[in-house]
């Protein structure tokens, strides 16, 4: 299995997870966990590789009020057919890769919280089943959710609310 998620620069929570096959391509994961996190959080940088690079996603991102950094392939123009924005952020990437390749490189936090899954919960999995390994990896990415969650709140003061006023009753 392959999982595909997106994650805080800051926390490392993540906002949102997708399991697919071993040979699962990543282009077509990237909208289900971009819409999920901009549910419940406001895209800011949303830093992803080149294997997301496309002009849907970087519309979609920017349609929800985040700025996509994602890198063009090598042979990538700015030519782009009805898509003002492929052709800014290629044009963006171009004249000022510096600046681009800052933000960037905030991709490198979602390697640091798949090494923290793996570190603190095993690299391994137990389960045979494809049902039981999906069941398992999302146990996996919950575990460690609730401990940046724990973290954050005494480390950074954040008050993390779990439940509003109309689930209690």
């Amino acid at each position: 299995m392959k999982v595909h998620l997106m994650c805080g620069v800051k926390t490392n929570v993540v906002t949102s997870v997708e399991i697919t096959g071993r040979y699962g391509n990543d282009s077509p994961q990237f909208k289900p966990l971009v819409n999920t996190t901009a549910k419940h959080f406001r895209l800011r940088d949303v830093p992803a590789d080149k294997a997301y690079s496309s002009k849907s996603n970087l519309e979609l991102v920017t349609k929800l009020g985040g700025t996509p950094y994602i890198p063009f392939k090598t042979n990538t123009t700015g030519e782009a057919e009805e898509s003002v924005v492929w052709e800014q952020l290629w044009h963006y990437f171009q004249l000022h890769r510096e600046e681009f390749l800052t933000h960037y490189h905030k991709r490198s936090n979602i390697e640091s919280t798949m090494w923290m899954i793996k570190s603190k919960f095993d690299e391994n999995i137990r389960s045979k089943t494809d049902t039981a390994i999906v069941n398992e990896l999302l146990c996996k990415v919950l575990c460690h959710n609730i401990c940046v969650v724990i973290q954050s709140m005494y480390e950074l003061g954040i008050d993390a609310t779990f439940w509003g006023k109309s689930a209690i009753a």
